[in-house]
């Protein structure tokens, strides 16, 4: 995983709007699945694609979130419900409204961790959401 060059202190990012996060985040995520794809599988660049359309959506965010959710800390934790509860433009019609609610949070934990330069907290929260087994 890919490190932020210069990190960013706990306290600046706490105070990030939540899309921020959140919008990092999904960015994290989406590189961490397409690596882990793209070196479990040899296929097609368009069956890796598809392989990783169907984890990056907020239904499989929100699974992935319940994964990890016992390990969060006091600040993840934090991070998760101000992200979770922001206010949403725009709600995809192929989610529910809380399941995407889920995925924004998930999504502001890893901006969080990402932006802080917590890459060891990253890894390890993202193994547990994204277990082996499952794929």
């Amino acid at each position: 995983m890919p490190v932020y060059s210069e990190p960013d202190s706990i306290e600046k990012a706490k105070t990030l709007p939540a899309e921020v996060l959140a919008f990092i985040g999904d960015a994290v995520q989406t590189l961490f699945v397409r690596t882990k794809f793209s070196k479990q599988r040899n296929c097609k660049i368009q069956t890796l694609h598809n392989l990783v359309s169907k984890e990056i959506n907020a239904t499989s965010q929100a699974n992935a979130l319940k994964n990890i959710e016992s390990l969060l800390n006091d600040d993840e934790i934090s991070v998760f419900k101000r992200c979770r509860n922001s206010h949403k433009q725009n709600i995809p019609k192929n989610s529910s409204v809380a399941s995407y609610n889920l995925a924004s949070g998930f999504e502001g934990v890893l901006g969080y961790l990402y932006l802080t330069g917590q890459k060891e907290r990253l890894s390890e929260l993202m193994a547990v959401a994204y277990p082996e087994e499952n794929k």
